[in-house]
């Protein structure tokens, strides 16, 4: 019998090796991305002070239509970046939280740099 790889605990373990080498400050947040089957979400984060600055997701409900998609993930970067806009972040550094820099997770970067910011 051969035992099936967990993937999440490798994606965690992928999270953790890239979260040691980025970080956000007050200047310059960390954009994270996490998705499921379902949904998407992402938050614009301060480290140094450990708040997070803004937050939006498919989950949100001035969202509405299907959270899986591409097209959720693109629609989810802009409203983010116009999220923070308002906040006066202009520029962020992009933490994939694992995932390959692919699919969703690139969309959401797509419709961020759309949107406004700067990575």
């Amino acid at each position: 019998m051969v035992s099936k790889k967990d993937s999440n605990k490798a994606r965690l373990q992928r999270h953790k090796r890239v979260r040691g080498k980025i970080s956000g400050t007050a200047e310059c947040p960390r954009l994270n991305v996490y998705r499921s089957h379902k949904n998407i979400y992402a938050q614009i984060i301060d480290d140094v002070s450990g708040t997070t600055i803004a937050a939006y997701s498919t989950v949100c409900k001035d969202f509405d239509g299907y959270g899986g998609n591409k097209e959720a993930a693109k629609t989810v970067g802009k409203k983010i970046a116009e999220l923070a806009k308002a906040k006066g972040v202009e520029a962020v550094v992009f933490d994939r939280g694992g995932y390959l820099y692919h699919g969703r997770v690139a969309e959401v970067a797509e419709g961020a740099r759309e949107g406004g910011l700067k990575f």
